[in-house]
């Protein structure tokens, strides 16, 4: 047995450096994605790969926002209707962009989505 190494701890573990009022919850040690990880099935499927290769062919691997040069898998296409809004868009052309990842992930938090395609749905 040895003593915690948290400092002045007076506790004593068996195994590991910290006891358990000093070491990390089970909950610290997840990492929250900001991604919706609910269609997965859909993003593995040929016909969402097709067309996520074809929208970083028309915008030529540039980020939609930022104009910066986004390799590979780096790319990220965003629905601008999200998908559980509106399912039938989710391989619509004209309601995809590329993004590169810091893009993405600051239009996927935008508290405040402007008015998309309104004369689209009217």
């Amino acid at each position: 047995m040895k003593y915690c190494d948290f400092n002045g701890c007076p506790n004593k573990i068996n195994r590991g450096t910290y006891c358990e009022d000093h070491g990390r919850s089970s909950k610290a040690r997840k990492r929250k994605s900001i991604y919706h990880n609910t269609n997965k099935s859909f993003y593995n499927s040929k016909e969402w790969k097709h067309v996520r290769s074809m929208v970083y062919e028309r915008e030529r691997g540039y980020c939609q926002r930022c104009r910066k040069f986004v390799f590979g898998k780096q790319a990220q296409v965003h629905h601008v209707v999200p998908v559980k809004k509106n399912p039938s868009l989710k391989l619509e052309l004209n309601n995809l962009k590329l993004l590169c990842p810091v893009c993405h992930s600051i239009e996927e938090n935008m508290v405040e989505k402007e008015n998309v395609f309104a004369s689209y749905f009217d």
